[in-house]
């Protein structure tokens, strides 16, 4: 059983897998940020399905890139859940969720990071990395893509125009179950879920960083 967190944008949300079931996902609405409803609404989900947070055997949680507040505020769910209750925490790139809603073999996930802007990356259909994740102007970025990269993005509304004539696939907006999924595979294969050991990926610097630079 799987505990999933986005909270890395304006739209978040929940997710519940057991095995390869997906029991629920909920899409979470907060544009003034989720650090006071997220343990809330964890505990709606895990009460409909009847379970307490004990039966949780794995938790995960997008690390962004995102809102700096965002990541802080999933993460630190995540790890402080994981380790009082002494269970496995990955953290997994929300980039790399929203890849994984394509269907060509190497996949360009992006979404807006707002200042004119997108998170964008690389990914191959397996999901290992095929390029460094980046924030920069879409049109520069799209035209920085190899032949044969299908763009995939959960923003197909203000980004359609830019997106003409470019094959592209949408994500949708809730992408914990994805998350959850990602973490599934990891804890199969063994690989290391050291709540402590999990980071944020900023990808960006927080505004307030900017602005001190700036002075």
């Amino acid at each position: 059983m799987i505990l999933a967190i986005d909270t890395t944008r304006e739209f978040g949300s929940l997710a519940l897998l057991d095995g390869d079931r997906l029991l629920e996902e909920v899409l979470l609405h907060e544009p003034g940020g989720f650090a006071q409803v997220l343990f809330p609404r964890i505990a709606q989900l895990l009460e409909r399905h009847g379970l307490p947070v004990q039966a949780i055997e794995c938790f995960a949680g997008a690390a962004g890139p995102g809102s700096f507040t965002g990541v802080r505020v999933g993460l630190a769910c995540v790890k402080g859940l994981a380790s009082a209750l002494g269970k496995p925490a990955y953290a997994v790139s929300s980039l790399e969720a929203v890849a994984r809603h394509g269907s060509a073999p190497l996949r360009a996930p992006f979404f807006d990071a707002r200042r004119g802007e997108v998170y964008a990356g690389l990914y191959w259909a397996d999901g290992s990395p095929a390029g460094d994740e980046v924030v920069a102007p879409l049109p520069a970025w799209l035209a920085s893509l190899p032949d044969g990269a299908e763009a995939v993005t959960p923003d197909t509304e203000p980004f359609a125009s830019a997106l003409d004539g470019r094959a592209w696939s949408g994500a949708p907006r809730a992408i914990a179950g994805t998350v959850a999924r990602i973490a599934a595979e990891r804890l199969a294969a063994g690989r290391p879920g050291d709540p402590a050991a999990i980071d944020a990926n900023y990808v960006r610097r927080a505004d307030a960083e900017l602005m001190w630079r700036d002075r």
